[in-house]
């Protein structure tokens, strides 16, 4: 036993104990274990050269204590780390100091790595992955061929999204509001030669595999509004005095009767047929080319709807054979759709606005089922005006209207999805290189499997050039011989998207260490898929996508036998700077977690982020808030030098209400009351008699959260073999059945949640573990409580104003 007046030490007894886990493998998992397997995920970081600010560790820290807990409960966890070591922001930051990326990339991984470490998070660092290493990034190039050879990969030339500043093609999910994701630049449309992957083509079954997988309903549904599922019809107008036909997809069939003109897109293939048959080519040559100038975003938020009508070209409809003026408009995207809409003015706003722009006839087809007819009504009803369709209600007449169009062969039921195919080529030097050769006589042919991996080469001058990337300047890498017919020929120069690289890379941490395939079925059958992912939000749509993407393919071509990759989805909140703001550099508000490792020890950091409040929600980083988790762990150091020789009743109730809780709470990742509770029992500890053998309980408790802390007092109390090699303490209902009581908790005076706690509560404890509720939180943010009150045993009520 130590002596009572030796301080907590945080530097040496985090040191002793990092090195005594790496030492003994305390975390390594155990390929094939009799135990339940448990994987639990962390969304690996790009490796940046600031390293880590204390906002980067909440979730880290969240999964960390999750997997410690399960560990004592007896799993056999696997919980890796890695490097999501390829693309922009790596390459940016090499051109802006001048370094290569593979050099300055490594140095940053070495930091970043150094950082966690120091943490003294329970990786099991054997399983290290970097995206950016060629064993890794063979097996990156090896889907790809295996997408290549199943029809799922292809090139096209496509308007694709180019940023200037990047000078590179983006994909659509990394163009937010018309702007380059990584530098805020705005993007504009390039049409380039460019690879793609089929992800159209699961389109269906990413949607309806969301029901089968524990992820937030937030989440899911931005992955549904991505997909972007709309069910309809398909209908053609023939074009009047030729041999063509524009066929248009609308949700909307049965306002057929009301369309009073048709819009093609400035890239509609169809345009170049029929635009000689108009009276006024010139003209829409011309606006054609003044489109290309626009971006995406400039086309569709625009609010003049303006187009060029094409004179004497007239579509004919397809039920009555009356004239419909056709108009190219740039408000109309080519893969959106069919690329051509029919316009209905009377019920679509957008549609009226074009209409009175160019005093085209207005027809109202649909009625209200009450109320009056408005200037534009968008609803569903009664068809008027409509033939011998008239009477039927809308949802009827969708489907008598397409079958009778399929009938006439002028139509058919069809489902269109938002979602378009992914673009994976990137003209840039620090990526995957695409493995694929162009010969002039055989076309695109495929590496050979035996000469994975394509390496990148180390140039000098890795600049991007815009049209291609810097590796079509490096004449020993591009000359090559083709693999069918033996002749000349050249390799692919553009790189792959980094989001390749990090669709598969969960995967590889089940058998990193495997040459011969990218993990072995045994393996891959063994540990996944990943029972817990954790991340933040702005994932929800891009890698989560991708992954759920690959997966499906992979299960498909058999190499896996499961097609969703994560079970479980969690985020945690961000933490905002002590100014209230995001977390930046240029904000100057970015707290350094090596600077509050250094001075309150990471103990202190875990304890804290994990109790700053509910874990998926933002947080506000005080210094007065660390400082108090500090003074906790201090009191726990200094409670094993108080122990008696047994616990009184009352405090043994109350740790088995804390063991229960803590439990619980640790489970349903509610790690901020789960903190209190501890906070709770020590408070109790100081005034009562607590045994050696209840604190050790305690400190199992602790333990996932202040790991360092717990281990060197267990190893102080005489204990032999580490903490985390003990069993997960059990509580005992009958110490804690006739204590607890139930706790109503109101905000002016309106019955909030409930909440199970001991008998005798005080008013402080009682606030305490109530006002971080999300029930009761979301009543009391941003708003002052003027007053508490406090019924003994029965309620709380926050009076706010």
């Amino acid at each position: 036993m130590k002596s009572k007046n030796q301080k907590y030490n945080h530097k040496k007894i985090e040191r002793k104990w990092q090195k005594f886990w790496k030492k003994e493998k305390i975390f390594s998992a155990k390929d094939f274990s009799k135990k339940k397997k448990l994987y639990v995920l962390d969304m690996f970081p790009y490796p940046s050269a600031e390293g880590l600010h204390v906002g980067h560790p909440r979730g880290y820290v969240g999964s960390d204590v999750y997997s410690l807990f399960k560990r004592m409960q007896g799993y056999n966890v696997l919980h890796p780390m890695g490097w999501d070591a390829f693309g922009l922001p790596a390459e940016n930051f090499a051109i802006k100091t001048g370094t290569s990326p593979k050099i300055s990339t490594e140095r940053n991984i070495k930091r970043m790595r150094k950082q966690l470490k120091t943490l003294g998070f329970s990786y099991d660092w054997s399983r290290e992955i970097k995206t950016c290493d060629p064993s890794y990034y063979k097996w990156t190039q090896w889907m790809f061929l295996k997408l290549f050879e199943a029809g799922l990969a292809y090139r096209a030339k496509i308007p694709a999204n180019f940023c200037p500043s990047c000078k590179t093609i983006l994909a659509n999910e990394q163009v937010i509001d018309g702007r380059c994701e990584r530098c805020s630049s705005e993007v504009y449309q390039k049409e380039v030669d460019q690879w793609l992957f089929k992800i159209t083509a699961y389109a269906e079954r990413l949607l309806k595999d969301l029901d089968k997988i524990d992820w937030p309903e937030e989440t899911k549904e931005m992955q549904r509004n991505w997909i972007g599922k709309s069910e309809g019809a398909k209908i053609k107008f023939k074009i009047k005095n030729t041999p063509y036909e524009i066929e248009v997809f609308t949700t909307r069939p049965d306002t057929l009767f009301g369309v009073t003109f048709l819009v093609l897109s400035p890239e509609h293939p169809l345009l170049e047929k029929i635009k000689k048959e108009a009276k006024n080519k010139k003209e829409i040559e011309n606006y054609i080319q003044k489109t290309k100038k626009k971006t995406e975003l400039e086309r569709i938020s625009s609010k003049k709807k303006e187009g060029v009508l094409m004179k004497g070209v007239f579509a004919l409809h397809p039920f009555s054979q009356e004239e419909i003026p056709v108009f190219v408009a740039d408000y109309v995207l080519v893969h959106y759709g069919t690329g051509a809409i029919m316009g209905v003015p009377a019920h679509d706003e957008r549609d009226f606005e074009f209409a009175k722009r160019y005093k085209l006839p207005i027809i109202y087809v649909i009625k209200p089922p009450k109320g009056r007819f408005e200037e534009v009504y968008e609803g569903e009803g009664y068809l008027i005006n409509s033939d011998k369709f008239s009477g039927l209600f809308s949802k009827k007449a969708k489907k008598v209207i397409t079958k009778e169009l399929k009938k006439r062969n002028l139509g058919k039921f069809s489902v269109s999805y938002k979602l378009r195919d992914w673009v994976i080529s990137r003209q840039r030097y620090w990526g995957c290189p695409i493995p694929m050769i162009f010969c002039e006589n055989c076309g695109w042919q495929k590496v050979p499997e035996k000469d994975l991996p394509v390496k990148l080469p180390q140039i000098k001058d890795f600049k991007p050039l815009g049209d291609k990337s810097p590796l079509a300047k490096v004449k020993n890498f591009v000359e090559t011989r083709c693999p069918k017919c033996k002749g000349g020929a050249k390799r692919e120069t553009d790189t792959m998207d980094t989001f390749v690289c990090s669709s598969w890379y969960f995967l590889r941490y089940a058998d990193p260490k495997n040459k011969k395939e990218f993990a072995s079925k045994k393996f891959l059958k063994y540990w996944l898929p990943v029972d817990l992912y954790i991340g933040g939000k702005e994932h929800s749509v891009l890698h989560l996508l991708y992954a759920r993407f690959l997966t499906k393919v992979l299960y498909d071509l058999g190499y896996l036998d499961f097609d969703e990759p994560f079970l479980k989805l969690c985020h945690q909140g961000i933490i905002l700077g002590p100014d209230g703001q995001k977390m930046s550099k240029s904000r100057g508000n970015v707290i350094n977690p090596d600077d509050i490792v250094e001075k309150y020890g990471a103990d202190t950091l875990r304890v804290y982020e994990m109790f700053m409040g509910p874990f998926d929600k933002e947080a506000l980083w005080s210094t007065h808030g660390i400082e108090g988790v500090r003074r906790f762990l201090e009191r726990v150091w200094k409670m094993q030098f108080n122990l008696k020789k047994k616990t009184s009743p009352k405090l043994l109730s109350l740790l088995h209400q804390t063991i229960k809780k803590v439990s619980e709470d640790i489970e349903n990742f509610k790690f901020n009351t789960a903190i209190s509770q501890m906070m709770i029992l020590l408070k109790e500890s100081e005034k009562l008699s607590l045994s050696k053998k209840d604190f050790g309980i305690f400190l199992k408790l602790l333990s996932p959260f202040a790991p360092h802390l717990c281990e060197e007092i267990w190893q102080n109390l005489g204990y032999k073999k580490s903490i985390f090699k003990q069993k997960w303490p059990k509580y005992n209902p009958k110490l804690i059945e006739k204590e607890k009581i139930t706790f109503i908790v109101e905000v002016n005076g309106k019955k909030r949640d409930r909440i199970e706690v001991q008998k005798d509560i005080s008013q402080k404890e009682i606030e305490s573990l109530t006002k971080n509720l999300p029930k009761v939180r979301k009543h009391l943010e941003k708003k002052k409580i003027k007053k508490v009150i406090f019924v003994k045993d029965k309620l709380i009520n926050f009076v706010v104003e």
